[in-house]
């Protein structure tokens, strides 16, 4: 039998108590007239309805997936699912829908920003008490567990979905002018120039959102072990770390050479993905479920690597992003009255056969013990592979580090280092402002 929650009534936090912070309210309620209200609208379908806000909608890799498997579980239960969506704006929308009380029972979003307070404010519960009653503990990898859990011992959510974030070349597009894929910064500035000269893009980035703050993190990283990233992305101080400003001036500097595409400041991870696509630029740094969309013919010229070593890094060998982060599966407090509905669904969503279907059939990368391969997505099938191999460097994911009032302006502040001319001591200046500032 599931545990009560209230059995435990000195954990409950009033809903509308989970956001203390005034300002964060009014920031809030501007959505209760539109967007909120709509998401509202599915949670007043019953005790008997599990009502499911997911972040698996639109173009996202999986969302087809997602939506058979959930009318799977319908059809072999008989158990009534009520689904709602949204991107982006999901942490938003589900806060304004907390402070209502109508929150979904189950939210499956992203653990970044605004989600890393949660559960310690009281807007999901503990996932943690469940995974030995649920049969979960050796169902998720290790890694997975320990990095979704907070400092104070509390799971966030049961990890589903994870990160792993490496570089496609277009092999075609190197050899037929002459190129080999580039390991080092100097053979990735020398293809820049021979790219360009042939009227092709060098690498491509959505430097104006989430995906060129990825890359441009994960190029400082490579002059700072994980110990000095941990402080200085937690912390923002720059200005005292030697390997920070080796990795910012070093930005710079591959900036300037033209490694970027030309405008990348104000491209976005989706112009990123159509521009590779469609072959007018020959690199891209991407995260896999975007490497699942990659269409047959251009995945079949393409090769998966890292990113190249700049001359001085802490790193030996070409880097990658590697993290157990990506989408979780999150008990709100209306869900924890219903954990008679949510325990066989999340049980469901961790089967064999569900994962198999995310694996196999949308090329999502997923936190679930298991031996099933991307095989029908190839270039994820390439990622998975170079991720368990000893060719790359892993360096981290720092959205756990990174506070969540900075977030957004520090890929703005990111957005600005893509721009021509800015010198790394204005880019070390509008970084730490990004957090002095939040």
């Amino acid at each position: 039998m599931s545990e009560s929650i209230e059995e435990r009534p000195q954990e409950r936090i009033g809903r509308r108590t989970v956001l203390t912070a005034g300002a964060a309210a009014a920031t809030l309620l501007p959505l209760s007239g539109c967007a909120a209200v709509q998401s509202l609208r599915p949670a007043s379908g019953g005790a008997d309805t599990l009502v499911v806000h997911s972040q698996f909608s639109g173009a996202v890799a999986g969302a087809d997936v997602f939506e058979r498997v959930v009318e799977q579980y319908r059809q072999q239960t008989g158990r009534a699912v009520a689904t709602l969506s949204n991107g982006s704006d999901l942490p938003i929308v589900f806060e304004t829908s907390v402070l209502a009380g109508k929150e979904a029972d189950l939210a499956i979003v992203n653990m970044v920003g605004k989600t890393l307070a949660w559960t310690g404010e009281g807007a999901t519960i503990d996932a943690g008490r469940f995974l030995d009653p649920w049969a979960l503990a050796g169902r998720i990898e290790p890694g997975a567990i320990e990095e979704w859990t907070t400092e104070t011992g509390q799971l966030r959510a049961f990890p589903y979905t994870r990160t792993n974030w490496p570089v496609a070349f277009n092999t075609r597009l190197l050899e037929e002018n002459g190129l080999a894929i580039p390991t080092t910064s100097e053979e990735l500035v020398a293809a820049a120039d021979v790219l360009r000269s042939a009227g092709l893009g060098p690498v491509t980035i959505g430097g104006g959102d989430w995906s060129g703050q990825k890359l441009f993190i994960q190029i400082i990283q490579s002059f700072l072990t994980a110990d000095e990233a941990a402080d200085v992305f937690a912390s923002g101080n720059f200005t005292d770390s030697p390997g920070a400003i080796a990795g910012i001036t070093h930005f710079a500097e591959l900036r300037d050479a033209g490694v970027f595409v030309d405008s990348a400041q104000g491209f976005t991870s989706d112009s990123m993905l159509t521009q590779y696509n469609t072959g007018q630029a020959a690199i891209m740094s991407s995260m896999s479920s975007a490497l699942a969309k990659v269409p047959a013919d251009r995945a079949a010229e393409t090769t998966i690597g890292g990113w190249p070593v700049p001359p001085g890094a802490v790193s030996t060998k070409p880097t990658v992003i590697q993290s157990f982060n990506g989408m979780g599966l999150w008990i709100s407090e209306n869900g924890a009255d219903k954990l008679d509905l949510v325990e066989p669904f999340v049980q469901w969503l961790f089967s064999d056969d569900v994962i198999a279907q995310f694996i196999t059939e949308s090329g999502r990368d997923m936190n679930a013990v298991t031996d099933v391969t991307s095989e029908n997505f190839p270039l994820v099938a390439q990622a998975q592979a170079l991720a368990a191999g000893d060719t790359v460097d892993p360096v981290i994911l720092p959205d756990l580090l990174i506070p969540e009032a900075v977030f957004e302006p520090l890929t703005q502040a990111t957005a600005q280092a893509y721009g021509p001319g800015t010198t790394p001591e204005q880019i070390v200046d509008v970084l730490e402002g990004s957090y002095r500032n939040a």
